[in-house]
């Protein structure tokens, strides 16, 4: 009996080895495929001060991928969103909510290139909008009769 007893020791010690080995080898494949990347995104910030019926310099969003982009007026107070998407030659593409204006916001959606086309409201007044200003570019405009102040903002 002893003799069997000290067989299976010696069998046990290089299986338990082998066992803990299979588990490292294990519990590595898995953490390895738990791991997430994060990538900081990109964003760019344009501020605004604009004239009765001036245009900002136009802003170019990144192409073929969605980019958020919030604007926000703090002269009369509002503030409007889209998801956009800037597709080179052909124009834009978008779907967001208009700043509040006296009830609840209201969807925006289109599909454009030609400059002047409304996307987004971004004031309280529905004055201040970001346009379309050509296939591959916008603008913020003030369409209302005083000087208006914000900014808006891309995330890509």
């Amino acid at each position: 009996m002893k003799a069997i007893t000290m067989r299976i020791q010696k069998f046990s010690r290089p299986g338990v080895i082998l066992m803990a080995t299979v588990v490292a080898i294990i519990t590595s494949m898995v953490v390895a495929n738990a791991t997430q990347t994060i990538t900081t995104p990109n964003a760019a910030f344009i501020s605004y001060s604009l004239a009765p019926g001036a245009n900002s310099t136009v802003i170019t969003p990144a192409t073929n991928r969605s980019v958020l982009i919030m604007g926000c007026c703090t002269t009369v107070t509002g503030v409007g969103h889209v998801s956009l998407a800037h597709f080179p030659s052909t124009g834009m593409i978008w779907a967001g909510l208009e700043s509040y204006h006296g009830s609840p916001s209201t969807i925006t959606s289109g599909l454009s290139g030609t400059a002047g086309t409304h996307i987004v409201y971004i004031d309280g007044d529905h004055g201040v909008d970001i346009q379309v200003a050509g296939a591959d570019t916008i603008r913020v405009h003030n369409g209302a009769a005083a000087t208006l102040a914000g900014n808006v903002t891309l995330i890509w």
